[in-house]
């Protein structure tokens, strides 16, 4: 829909420069975009956690492949389907195992993940504009606005998983419940900039909340029903939507929808300069009553979905029936004792900073209480599963209650209790 107002005439573009390097902005290429974000969250939990590589290795092999990749695209001198989209899927996947790193690993609170990434988006596009003069994915034409621009879809995908996990984290929302928030404001920005919004604006915007809506998606096909999902698990979800992916990246090499046609000289007709105005004006307003919901929400009963993500148990048969006094004793007989030694240590060690009232240290011990049990997953639920998952859902509140936005020490204390009672009967 064409909106009324002047007539800017794009500059003629220099034949050193390439071609257009991304594709035209679709339906198409918001489609294949949510499929990348998908495959993004659900291959990164299936290599981390099916697998065992554990998440700092997983996000070692993927910046080595990234490298690979985007050092392929940039070669180029025109917008290809099957690398572009390639490397896009595959900066899904590192941005998400970035984030991963800097909650899981590092024991960074969310809201500080979400602050960090934002802040580098924003000295990206400042230098980028301050050397280019424009943010304008349609004139990415040379190799530094190249690097800008993979720079910031990288960014991206990290601050929007953060951005996206911190809402799940606030609210307490299931899979499914979560796809709605993204998916309205997606639908809300795609309206204003028919309406005049700055197109630069409105796309970036849109980019980011593509990643968490992606990734909702795939948890909701990917985790149980007794998680609120579909349960069809990361493989089959991961290997869908690939599948997907690539139909979608042959069709349009075959049709050539999404190939941009730059003539030298362009006529674009903008919005005029009020109709821009109020646009932005609805879209503050648009972000501020999400952080009131996100707020108010926050205020309510709730438990983060967090702590059950990517540790579901490996076995349910039996489970339900087994006692605290079973579990120790199979525990005791089946599972290594210095494995033992190092869950009782940290637990007790978290217990004590809970008691001092030193959250964030107990927060981090958490997260050691975390990775320690998520690297002993395989070799443990092996060994019996019944029992590991017995301990496993005495881990998860343990970490729901420690993590909480709004933390209840009692609660922390009969968590941390709980488990080392089973852990000590061991």
């Amino acid at each position: 829909m064409s909106q009324p107002g002047p007539i800017i005439i794009a500059p003629n573009y220099s034949a050193r420069q390439m071609l257009s390097k991304v594709p035209e902005i679709t339906i198409w290429f918001w489609v294949i975009k949510i499929l990348c974000t998908t495959v993004g969250e659900s291959f990164a939990d299936y290599i981390n956690m099916a697998l065992g590589v554990g998440l700092v290795s997983t996000a070692i092999v993927f910046t080595f492949v990234t490298v690979v990749v985007l050092a392929v695209q940039m070669r180029l001198r025109r917008y290809h389907p099957g690398a572009y989209w390639l490397t896009v899927v595959v900066m899904s996947i590192t941005g998400t195992l970035y984030t991963d790193i800097l909650t899981d690993q590092a024991g960074i609170p969310l809201w500080m993940s979400s602050a960090v990434f934002a802040t580098a988006l924003a000295v990206i596009f400042t230098i980028w504009f301050m050397k280019e003069r424009t943010l304008s994915i349609h004139s990415i034409l040379s190799v530094p606005r190249e690097a800008f621009y993979w720079l910031a879809v990288l960014i991206t995908f990290a601050l929007g998983t953060a951005l996206g996990d911190w809402t799940l984290e606030l609210t307490g929302w299931g899979p499914g419940l979560s796809i709605l928030l993204p998916l309205g404001l997606i639908g809300i920005v795609t309206t204003v900039w028919r309406f005049g919004a700055n197109p630069v604006l409105a796309f970036w915007i849109a980019y980011i909340l593509t990643r968490p809506l992606g990734a909702n998606i795939g948890d909701w096909l990917g985790l149980t029903p007794a998680e609120g999902g579909l349960g069809l698990g990361t493989f089959a979800t991961s290997l869908i939507f690939l599948a997907a992916i690539l139909a979608t990246v042959v069709y349009l090499s075959i049709s050539k929808t999404d190939v941009a046609e730059r003539p030298r000289t362009m006529k674009i007709q903008a919005a005029t300069p009020a109709r821009q105005r109020t646009a932005l004006g609805i879209l503050t307003a648009v972000g501020i009553a999400t952080i009131a919901l996100l707020v108010h929400t926050n205020s309510l009963p709730h438990t983060s979905t967090l702590a059950d993500e990517g540790t579901a148990p490996t076995c349910t048969s039996g489970t339900a029936s087994l006692t605290q006094a079973e579990a120790q004793a199979t525990a005791n007989t089946k599972f290594p004792a210095s494995d033992l030694t190092e869950f009782r240590t940290i637990t007790s060690d978290t217990l004590a900073l809970v008691t001092r009232g030193d959250q964030s240290g107990a927060a981090t011990r958490a997260t050691d209480l975390e990775t320690a049990w998520d690297d002993k997953q395989d070799a443990l639920s092996a060994l019996d599963c019944q029992a590991w998952t017995f301990i496993d859902t005495q881990i998860d509140p343990v970490l729901s209650s420690v993590r909480s936005t709004n933390p209840d020490q009692t609660t922390e204390q009969e968590a941390l209790q709980n488990l080392l009672t089973t852990l000590n009967g061991a």
